[in-house]
């Protein structure tokens, strides 16, 4: 066996190591039970402008992306594509949600939704911050639809 070092590795072999975790993981849990989440922000013609993309697994749910179009920042819409996935979340039964984000993208905005840093991460280049934060639920099951406005 041998060591080999790749600074550009090759499609080939990047699918057969994902591959492999991937049957490796599926034996140690049911991470078949994993399920996407995601609403968007979309204009009169259904054109996407933001969206909040995820997944649930049990009573976790993870917000992968958030993205609004520049043009249509700071005017809540974040904020609002948030509550909407924890909504669709709840509906599922999560109580619990949690996110990855960096100090450049939206630390701020999570907080003020009530998410709580557990673990920072301030090793990469030029200050960047990497957060984990969770939020709890409310029990209270919620529809998606009955979205502050």
């Amino acid at each position: 066996m041998s060591i080999t070092l790749h600074d550009e590795p090759g499609a080939p072999d990047l699918d057969v190591v994902d591959s492999g975790l991937g049957r490796s993981n599926d034996e140690a849990a049911p991470l078949h039970e994993v399920r996407p989440l995601a609403c968007f922000l979309r204009d009169v013609d259904g054109r996407v402008h933001g969206g909040a993309v995820g997944r649930r697994w049990g009573p976790c749910c993870e917000l992968q992306q958030l993205w609004v179009e520049p043009a249509l920042r700071r005017q809540g819409l974040g904020a609002r594509l948030v509550h909407a996935f924890e909504g669709l979340a709840r509906k599922h039964g999560c109580t619990i949600a949690y996110l990855e984000t960096l100090s450049f993208q939206a630390p701020s905005l999570y907080r003020s939704l009530g998410y709580v840093t557990v673990h920072e991460h301030a090793v990469f280049p030029h200050g960047i911050v990497r957060h984990l934060m969770v939020h709890a639920l409310a029990c209270t099951p919620q529809a998606a639809d009955q979205v502050p406005q």
